[in-house]
């Protein structure tokens, strides 16, 4: 293994120029340097967050903490610590779908290829590149890894963490996906970036959810995003109707920035969103069965969450759409294998059809559904029909 190297700052700023240069010529729109003990005060953040449970299900973070509290954690030998950013800006407004009750909306950042295929390819480019000419070790990650890139992202100088808890951009606003290399080569670190949120809540205000207990804080059992992609089961209550047309993620404090009126529409043509993503019909989507559905999302991040989690989403959304033309789909997903469709289409038949019919379709269905979860749903939903009578 090499060792650390530490450089001149005429070698520095060579390497800095190869860096730029390489990492332009990858499709990546921004590029910075941080050392790895610049965010002294990430590890209580997290540790904030993990305790109070705002985590979830997600207990890889838990699992994770000490080595993601910083980078020196989960690679010793680190010395620099590159953040890239791409532009995944989209076309238009994606708070106009939000008002398409027949059809689904799929956050910006699912709407073509995973963008961890796309970014990790470009980032071991890079990573070679550094390597041979300053002959230091290096290492890419992106995302999947238990490194806190946001931080890092602000404390380079791309961008800030808002208040929303992304990062924020001057350049691109909300749109940038991040991407790090360490390094143990010793580079000219970059200004870190002021906060510019300045008193503005558009972005606390505007969720759906109210999964922002305070500015800066986020509390991810409440986020659409968490509900669902990284959410297993039903979906709670609470939370179905508030979720509107959103099938896969949500971008609402996101596409609210106000910094966004400086951003760009996303170059790279693999992060341009595919037409069949872009508020696709939920009638289509409810006759998707196992096989249409892994070739209708291949490649895509929607993909990975799978059939059973991702028709829940749709019938949720279904049940908020107020379309009676979608009770025939909705009804034929009552015989599906996985419960926690048939549980999440209970719902949405309870939403859609006139008290009557819904409630001699209970008699009918419910007692040959020997799942408790989806029986528990058929009593939740009678129940609520009948306080609301």
């Amino acid at each position: 293994m090499r060792t650390s190297t530490s450089e001149k700052p005429g070698r520095q700023d060579e390497l800095r120029a190869l860096i730029d240069r390489e990492a332009k010529a990858a499709g990546f729109d921004a590029v910075a340097v941080t050392r790895p003990d610049a965010i002294p005060e990430a590890p209580a953040r997290l540790g904030e967050f993990l305790s109070k449970g705002r985590h979830g299900s997600m207990s890889w973070l838990a699992e994770t903490e000490t080595r993601r509290a910083s980078p020196a954690a989960l690679w010793t030998e680190v010395r620099s610590v590159i953040v890239l950013g791409m532009n995944y800006g989209p076309e238009s407004d994606p708070l106009e779908a939000l008002t398409r009750n027949d059809r689904g909306t799929i956050s910006v950042y699912a709407q073509n290829r995973d963008y961890h295929d796309v970014v990790k390819g470009r980032l071991k480019h890079v990573a070679g590149k550094l390597a041979a000419a300053a002959g230091s070790d290096v290492k890419v990650f992106v995302d999947t890894a238990p490194v806190m890139e946001k931080p890092l992202a602000a404390a380079a100088g791309l961008g800030w963490q808002g208040r929303h808890t992304n990062l924020v951009s001057r350049q691109f606003g909300s749109w940038l996906f991040l991407g790090t290399i360490f390094t143990t080569a010793e580079l000219q670190p970059d200004a870190p970036e002021e906060d510019h949120c300045g008193s503005c809540r558009a972005c606390l205000d505007i969720c759906p959810t109210e999964a922002f207990p305070a500015p800066y804080q986020l509390d991810a059992r409440r986020c659409i995003s968490y509900l669902t992609i990284e959410n297993k089961g039903p979906i709670p209550r609470e939370f179905r109707q508030a979720i509107g047309n959103r099938i896969y993620g949500c971008d609402d404090c996101l596409a609210i920035c106000p910094w966004n009126k400086f951003a760009s529409v996303a170059s790279e043509a693999k992060l341009a969103a595919r037409a069949d993503m872009m508020s696709p019909r939920l009638a289509d989507l409810l006759a998707l069965d196992d096989a249409a559905f892994r070739t209708r999302f291949s490649g895509s991040p929607v993909k990975r969450i799978g059939r059973a989690r991702f028709l829940r989403n749709v019938l949720i959304a279904a049940g908020n759409s107020g379309d009676a033309a979608l009770v025939p789909p909705c009804r034929a997903l009552l015989a599906d294998a996985s419960p926690l469709v048939r549980g999440a289409a209970v719902w949405a038949l309870s939403r859609l059809m006139a008290a009557p019919a819904f409630h001699k379709l209970a008699r009918d269905a419910a007692r040959n559904d020997a799942d408790a979860g989806v029986a528990e749903e058929w009593t939740a939903a009678l129940a609520a029909e009948a306080e609301h009578a």
